[in-house]
């Protein structure tokens, strides 16, 4: 089953609950899904490594814009903001411990064959897209960077 099918059944479920965070957060998937559908270029499909894209953007706005309201002392905002987010994760595949993606990126890199720093860009084109949610673009460049040296 398709992500965009999951998250129409997961609307379904919530109305069906009266879960009005949960309806919220999962309308607002939908919501995106249908602009990236629709988008120029996108020729009216959406595949789920598109969709995966989509949910990793989100939750990572969702992420930035609770820890704002934390500093602006807008902690009801905040909770709101990271409840959208575990919603938003349960679709995401389980993300990487620290042990698992240094172990993936070793193998990354042996495959490109990088051997310094030099190579990092190599070595982070082929991290992104094969970390794709799993792993924090942050993260993952923290790591090829210590790995690296």
């Amino acid at each position: 089953m398709d992500l965009y099918t999951q998250v129409e059944g997961g609307i379904k479920a919530a109305m069906l609950a009266k879960d009005k965070l949960r309806l919220q957060a999962l309308r607002g998937i939908k919501k995106e899904f249908i602009e990236a559908k629709t988008a120029p270029g996108s020729g009216g499909e959406l595949s789920d490594e598109a969709a995966m894209k989509v949910l990793v953007k989100m939750a990572k706005q969702r992420r930035e814009s609770a820890r704002i309201y934390t500093e602006q002392n807008r902690p009801e905002l905040a909770e709101t903001e990271l409840a959208e987010v575990a919603v938003i994760e349960e679709f995401l595949p389980k993300a990487l411990s620290e042990e698992e993606l240094e172990a993936e990126l070793r193998k990354i890199i042996a495959a490109v064959g990088a051997t310094s720093a030099a190579d990092m860009g190599k070595v982070m084109g082929a991290a992104t897209k094969a970390l794709a949610g799993r792993a924090d673009g942050r993260a993952i460049s923290a790591k090829v960077r210590e790995l690296l040296k």
